[in-house]
């Protein structure tokens, strides 16, 4: 887990370590949720880029007899 610290701005860095994890580079976007008393950051992919992210998920799932 990685501290940063909030500067008079209200600005954070993301550290090094998390960037290159997630990819970040300069100009990406990343949404800022609220949740649950802490602060999620996502990065926000191109629809190009999250083409076939699913491919190969098992999509079969039990139904109730009445759901055919």
């Amino acid at each position: 887990m990685e501290t940063v610290t909030v500067s008079p701005k209200f600005q954070v860095v993301i550290p090094s370590k998390i960037r290159r994890l997630l990819g970040v580079r300069p100009g990406h976007k990343i949404k800022v949720i609220p949740y649950d008393n802490r602060i999620e950051m996502i990065p926000v992919k191109p629809v190009e880029e999250m083409r076939g992210f699913l491919r190969g998920i098992d999509t079969t799932v039990e139904r109730e007899p009445d759901r055919l």
